[in-house]
């Protein structure tokens, strides 16, 4: 499987002169309607922190006052993204297979020693690959899976019984993707994602009861690492592509951190069980079969 620690498809366009400065990854500044220390004594972990998404959304947690574990598979990435987000606070990590329960109790057992508490989840980790539905195999099918809709569960209920429902407060955010109209050319994480937008719903509803708050947020197509994970004819689609964004632009990182910024905190206290799109309204727009016919044309090549 073409791993990422991002859940949703990555992409970058070739914006030049004063877009490309805008558009910078992770040298940004976040907006100011978050005071400094809106997270001020809050601890947060996010999955799939070593880099994309998963990164900047740490990095503005930190930025805004809260004590941050970030996880990943990969243990020496994992440690170099740590030591340069703990410039702006305090942040640990630990290397977790979000598919391995015993590996998300470990995380459990390390946030409870250090933290003694937890109040802000980030579900961001997961993984795809471009694919033809009529082509995928079972153990692709089931990878991207267990990645993407299981281990996504296992967090959650895992994370939900050791801090959120004992405390009875706790906020959950769930990174999916543009399922809007469904995802042709990645069918399999289509229907994880869509597993995920229904969990979100399901526990908004049954976890009330513990004042825990959950929603997702579907990015759309963001400017971050994941570009290099794809075939060259697709990196090249992306600048036409981007003529289909209502919005002329491609999303960024501070984008989607800016959104969980605002979904994370009590100025979103009374709202639950929804998906916020991220997108430019991209959702609302566009051939959506037209990623799926270039995969094809790179198949029979």
């Amino acid at each position: 499987m073409d791993k990422k620690d991002c859940g949703h498809l990555e992409r970058s366009g070739n914006q030049t002169g004063q877009e490309s400065k805008q558009f910078s990854i992770y040298n940004f500044q976040f907006s100011k309607m978050f005071g400094k220390n809106l997270y001020k004594d809050k601890i947060a972990f996010v999955t799939g922190g070593r880099s994309g998404i998963g990164y900047g959304i740490a990095k503005m947690l930190l930025q805004l006052g809260a004590k941050v574990m970030i996880a990943s598979r990969k243990e020496e990435p994992l440690a170099k993204a740590a030591a340069e987000l703990s410039e702006f606070g305090v942040c640990e990590y630990m290397p977790c297979d979000i598919r391995e329960t015993t590996q998300i109790q470990a995380v459990v057992a390390v946030i409870k020693e250090k933290f003694g508490r937890l109040d802000i989840l980030v579900n961001n980790a997961g993984g795809q690959f471009p694919t033809l539905a009529e082509t995928l195999n079972d153990k692709g099918w089931t990878a991207v899976i267990n990645n993407n809709l299981s281990g996504t569960f296992f967090v959650t209920r895992e994370m939900a019984n050791a801090f959120f429902i004992p405390q009875k407060s706790g906020v959950i955010i769930n990174i999916i993707a543009d399922i809007y109209r469904g995802f042709p050319g990645m069918v399999h994480t289509g229907a994880a994602r869509a597993g995920v937008e229904n969990m979100t719903k399901t526990l908004a509803l049954e976890w009330a009861e513990y004042n825990i708050r959950i929603n997702a947020i579907a990015p759309g197509t963001i400017e971050s690492s994941g570009l290099k994970t794809y075939h060259p004819k697709v990196q090249a689609s992306f600048v036409e592509s981007m003529k289909e964004v209502p919005l002329q632009r491609y999303g960024t990182v501070e984008d989607i951190a800016n959104a969980v910024g605002f979904m994370a905190s009590d100025l979103a206290s009374y709202i639950s069980g929804v998906t916020l799109y991220v997108d430019g309204a991209g959702h609302l727009n566009g051939d959506k079969l037209f990623f799926r016919t270039l995969i094809k044309s790179i198949a029979t090549e």
